[in-house]
């Protein structure tokens, strides 16, 4: 039997339609076309141009402001008379309270911070001691915490800048104190045993170690300098891929960075500050360090105590009495006020055979009630008391 023939559809008129012509004109329908995006785009750019000139006027109102809060200071100031980190830490903290995103909190607290450190040094740059050379994670602990307007004067040793600081010849100084995997700097604390100088704050910085080298070649490699320190941190990796290689020990990762810049079969353990300055490049694009949560805890070093920001942390260095329950009467009062211990650490005191200072870190302002009270009853029970300092605890 014969199959029926299909007949035009009189909704067409009887006309059958072009195979695929339909299909066209939809597919045509829903086609983006660039002529209809470019008007669009141009839309946002404006307007984005519109939010950066408001922007810029603001940041140019601030600064006006700051200005004049420097003026009802007095003409016979200095830089550090206008720094008042607790006001800082508190701007801060309300633009983390504020932001809603997408921007992280971190971004946009280095914003701020330059937005501040421009601001402030309309009246006079801050000059900030720290352990150089260019291109030491010190470096960039003073750009995190003062910003791109802030001074660095780069110093040999952690000694020579507490030094600096105590002779005015910079307003603060910058040193290492404790890493999350290798444990305390000693001879940071060391310092405080015979320094005045005041802890006015303190900075945490995300550390990471890059293997740096001229060429950027593994296989060309037969020694790398390095800071002990950053050995340490990277001692897995480097046992697991350069187990043959000569490590040599340098006074800082930049020191180490400058002598591989000379040699094509040497390279440096460092950070990116220390490739960029060094003209170095990294062997390979991921950090080294063993730990992924590898930071090191900064003290900002300065000549005196700031008032409370309202999240304070406070530094004491107590001496105690060589007899059974000495330690346990240091802590009691602290407890007893309720007052957090963040951190012990014991060193000897240089003074007396068998003498220990103990550093202890504590939640809260000196100027706290609770912490008065806490402290006077620790005075009955220590040979000796000596606030290091009360000062903000870090932000992000």
């Amino acid at each position: 039997m014969a199959p029926k023939s299909s007949k035009p559809s009189a909704a067409n008129g009887g006309k059958t339609k072009p195979a695929g012509k339909s299909a066209a004109k939809s597919a045509d329908k829903g086609a983006i076309k660039p002529a209809t995006a470019a008007p669009v785009l141009a839309d946002v750019r404006a307007k984005i141009d519109e939010i950066d000139r408001t922007i810029q006027a603001l940041i140019a109102e601030r600064a006006n402001f700051a200005h004049q809060v420097g003026k009802a200071k007095g003409k016979l100031a200095a830089a550090v008379d206008y720094y008042r980190p607790e006001r800082e830490a508190q701007v801060l903290r309300m633009v983390v309270d504020r932001n809603e995103g997408p921007l992280s909190d971190e971004v946009l607290v280095h914003v701020y911070r330059e937005i501040m450190s421009a601001c402030l040094a309309q009246q006079e740059p801050l000059k900030i001691g720290y352990l150089g050379p260019e291109g030491t994670f010190s470096q960039q602990a003073v750009l995190k915490h003062f910003g791109r307007s802030a001074v660095g004067l780069p110093m040999a040793t952690i000694e020579e800048v507490f030094q600096e600081v105590e002779a005015g010849n910079a307003d603060f100084g910058v040193v290492p104190v404790e890493n999350s995997g290798q444990g305390t700097i000693q001879v940071t604390l060391d310092m405080f045993l015979t320094s005045n100088l005041k802890i006015c704050g303190e900075v945490e910085l995300r550390v990471h170690q890059y293997l740096l080298s001229r060429n950027g070649r593994l296989e060309d490699i037969e020694r790398i300098y390095a800071h002990s320190q950053s050995f340490a941190q990277t001692a897995g990796w480097l046992r697991s891929h350069l187990p043959k290689v000569e490590k040599i020990a340098v006074s800082s990762n930049a020191e180490g960075a400058r002598r591989a810049r000379n040699a094509e079969d040497a390279a440096a353990i460092g950070g990116e500050s220390a490739a960029h300055v060094y003209g170095l490049k990294k062997v390979i694009m991921k950090s080294i360090e063993d730990d992924d949560d590898n930071t090191t805890r900064f003290l900002v070093i300065g000549r005196q105590i700031f008032p409370t920001s309202g999240h304070d942390r406070t530094s004491v260095l107590v001496f105690i009495h060589d007899k059974p329950g000495a330690l346990f009467d240091v802590l009691s009062p602290f407890a007893r006020h309720g007052i957090s211990m963040n951190r012990i650490e014991s060193r000897p005191s240089h003074q007396a055979k068998w003498e220990y200072g103990f550093f202890i870190d504590l939640a809260g302002h000196v100027e706290d009630e609770a912490m008065k009270q806490a402290l006077a009853e620790l005075e009955a029970h220590s040979a000796q008391i000596k606030v290091l300092g009360s000062y903000p605890v870090a932000i992000p």
